[in-house]
């Protein structure tokens, strides 16, 4: 694995980061919680390998006195991109005096889960039937998700955060 390497968005990685939202999000809007966002217009943090080359990004957004990580993607499992933006966003959130770093998935993203739950973030809600409401707004949103599971439901996770920054 190459050593990733974590900063803020420049006009640069425009395509590398809307190729990738095109591929995981079909584009650059997501809606979750019932809020229809464009991720073009969130701060972003973008991975690259120590070769400089793109390997992930996180676009996230400062409110209600936590960072809500909007976006997670990599380029490819396994490389470090995902845990390296997280710890970012960590560090970020920590900055802004942020007690809560929080995000939603789908309760079809069983390698989401595993992953945040492996980075200390925690169940705290279930939205049922908000994916079918997100359909309303974005009817590309797919009625089977990984694995052929129906998807309708969102997950919120959460880790809390201590003021030095330490895993609460």
């Amino acid at each position: 694995m190459a050593s990733i390497q974590v900063r803020p968005a420049e006009a640069g990685d425009h395509a590398d980061v809307a190729a990738l939202h095109r591929r995981e999000w079909g584009g650059p809007y997501v809606v979750v919680h019932d809020t229809r966002y464009d991720l073009r217009e969130l701060p972003t943090l973008v991975a690259v390998d120590g070769a400089g080359g793109f390997a992930g990004a996180l676009v996230h957004r400062l409110a209600d006195g936590g960072l809500e990580v909007v976006s997670l993607a990599a380029t490819a499992p396994g490389n470090g991109a995902g845990s390296a933006l997280l710890t970012a966003a960590e560090a970020v959130a920590t900055a802004a005096g942020a007690d809560r770093l929080w995000l939603v998935t789908t309760n079809d993203n069983l390698r989401a889960l595993r992953f945040y739950q492996r980075r200390g973030l925690r169940i705290v809600a279930v939205d049922p039937g908000a994916v079918d409401r997100a359909r309303a707004v974005k009817p590309s949103i797919p009625h089977l998700g990984e694995d052929d599971i129906p998807l309708h439901d969102e997950l919120r996770l959460e880790r809390r955060l201590t003021a030095s920054g330490a895993r609460a």
